[in-house]
């Protein structure tokens, strides 16, 4: 069989290690704008004037693998706030990432930086990026721990390389968040990739959901942790739920687009250390919030003839995981549950 380009990958996974054969891989980008200026370029003395000229922005930008055996949908991957495609690919002690273990299941993977952020940080709307001296903020609000210590049992690895490793990963946006130029460059991004799985992780839950809903290609939705803001009927849409960091809210959507939202299989995973009443630290009380909301949705979507599971992970005696879960030292394992899941819809 004709390859267009074929490359081993031997991966350090909880099994014994095995190779992956590539079949192909490639980057491109999807969606966004071209801007122009009024005006004739110079092109001898022009250089610094926008007369005549354009900018190409707004758009995502895909690195995607596909195996060689393999049959399955392509999986496309949305990062969370502050994160690239990164998070999906690696751990922060160099182990393999959820991209990697899903290759050797079969499936494509396609890898998004969303417009404004990482290697698609061409913007129409700039905004100013912050050098304040945060990482312990993040280190407290992804549930790791309560600085500089980790919860017991945390699966997070922290040893400084791994911290270091971590804090690094943080990359800013270059303009606004704006759900609507995620969801249209996903929707052509689902037009390359074809019928797929959108996972989401954090922040990228909130465009996720417009997206499973703008692209008749998403055939599922693996949401970990997804950000507070969550789609009901119009007519049905619960209070806020408020918490010490921030309220967690609902937004009503009409019958048709909650109709094209449930017409595939949903799950959405919650880790560790999230409480099931109100505590005094934010972050733990707000995803608290998040988790509650994500159980009015589930059974709001299935009251509607849909199919969605949520899944507090210590509940099936998956223990230790913080925000994460995809980074953790257990991250094969919650892995191998999404693809039992997966396999069970015939996906």
């Amino acid at each position: 069989m004709k390859k267009v380009l074929a490359l081993m990958i031997v991966l350090s996974l909880a099994l014994p290690a095995h190779a992956i054969s590539i079949a192909k891989q490639g980057m491109f980008s999807a969606g966004g704008v071209v801007l122009s200026t009024d005006g004739k370029f110079d092109p001898v003395h022009g250089q610094f004037d926008p007369a005549g000229q354009t900018h190409h922005a707004d758009h995502a930008n895909v690195f995607y693998q596909i195996p060689e055996e393999g049959s399955k949908l392509p999986m496309v991957f949305l990062h969370g706030y502050g994160q690239s495609r990164m998070g999906w690919m690696t751990t922060p002690d160099g182990r393999p990432g959820w991209s990697d273990i899903f290759l050797s299941k079969g499936y494509s993977v396609y890898l998004v930086d969303q417009p404004r952020r990482g290697e698609a940080g061409q913007t129409s709307k700039p905004a100013e990026i912050s050098a304040l001296t945060q990482d312990q903020n993040w280190y407290t609000q992804f549930r790791i721990g309560l600085w500089p210590k980790s919860y017991e049992g945390s699966q997070f690895p922290d040893d400084p390389e791994s911290l270091n490793q971590f804090f690094r990963q943080m990359t800013p946006n270059t303009g606004d968040f704006d759900v609507d130029v995620i969801v249209a460059a996903f929707v052509k991004i689902f037009e390359r990739s074809g019928d797929g799985i959108l996972f989401t992780h954090s922040q990228g839950g909130i465009p996720g959901w417009e997206i499973a809903i703008a692209s008749e290609k998403v055939k599922a939705v693996v949401a970990v942790e997804p950000g507070g803001l969550f789609p009901f009927p119009e007519g049905e849409v619960p209070e806020n739920i408020p918490t010490n960091y921030a309220p967690v809210r609902a937004y009503g959507v009409n019958a048709e687009k909650f109709a094209k939202l449930i017409d595939q299989p949903i799950i959405i995973y919650f880790g560790d250390y999230i409480p099931d009443e109100p505590v005094e630290i934010p972050s733990r009380d707000y995803w608290r919030g998040v988790r509650a909301m994500s159980v009015k949705f589930a059974e709001a979507v299935n009251a509607h003839g849909g199919d969605c599971t949520v899944i507090d992970l210590p509940e099936i005696g998956i223990t230790g995981n913080e925000h994460f879960i995809f980074q953790d030292k257990n991250n094969d394992v919650v892995a191998e549950h999404a693809a039992e899941w997966l396999k069970s819809k015939g996906l």
